[in-house]
């Protein structure tokens, strides 16, 4: 995607001082292109919300490509959501909203921004607050962990556990920024949170729908021949 196109989606939600977490919720008015292609990324390249150009495998953009694809995943999430009846899906449009805002800071590095740049894209750090106040609430009604839990637990459940690896992700890529200062660190701490969020919100769903969560055990346990099995049948596939 061409970086103008990019930090021109990422900019939708952008408003003035926020004053509290749902403020910055607010969508801003929807500039309208007469073509959605510009050509200007042909070469390779593309620019950032402060103009400058770079490759467009530089670590900027593979945060925020993931960041884009971390927000596809969550809209995904949320569809299977709402078909099983869970009212989640509300907190999970929002999330989807804050990831513009923190596709906007990424788009905007430091390092060639200008104070007008800063005053739009400013990350409002009440929004990482109100989803530790998501996870306390939904935690509260979760059963003990006692053990690892696999990616299990219905559609709903599964494709939050997806959504949870890519924001695994997406906090790998932006993790360079923050560290040669480039970003706002307040946006690493949001996508740190998050993925904590959608974990408890998988169990969540699974809870409610009354699906099972397949926990971790070691194989051996359950067969003590099993590794001997194993062995064998690795011994045959590499003799091919």
């Amino acid at each position: 995607m061409n970086g103008v196109r990019v930090t021109t989606q990422y900019m939708c939600i952008l408003a003035n001082q926020r004053s509290s977490a749902i403020r910055s919720l607010m969508a801003c008015p929807v500039r309208h292109y007469k073509k959605i292609y510009t050509k200007t990324g042909d070469k390779g390249t593309s620019m950032t919300f402060t103009g400058v150009r770079k490759p467009k495998d530089d670590a900027l953009f593979h945060a925020l490509g993931s960041t884009d694809e971390l927000s596809s995943s969550i809209g995904l999430a949320a569809e299977y959501c709402r078909e099983a009846g869970h009212t989640i899906d509300e907190k999970l449009e929002m999330i989807q909203c804050i990831l513009q805002d923190v596709g906007s800071n990424i788009a905007t590095p430091l390092s060639s921004a200008k104070e007008a740049h800063l005053k739009q894209v400013q990350f409002n750090h009440k929004v990482t607050l109100e989803l530790e106040k998501w996870i306390d609430e939904i935690s509260a009604e979760l059963p003990p962990l006692t053990n690892f839990i696999l990616p299990s637990g219905g559609k709903a459940a599964c494709s939050l556990h997806v959504a949870r690896s890519v924001c695994r992700r997406t906090e790998r890529w932006i993790t360079p920024l923050i560290r040669e200062k480039e970003i706002d660190e307040e946006t690493l701490k949001f996508v740190n949170r998050l993925s904590d969020f959608l974990f408890v919100a998988a169990r969540l769903c699974a809870m409610k729908e009354g699906k099972e969560e397949k926990f971790y055990y070691k194989l051996t346990d359950r067969n003590p021949d099993l590794a001997d099995n194993m062995a064998s049948y690795i011994n045959i596939v590499t003799k091919r």
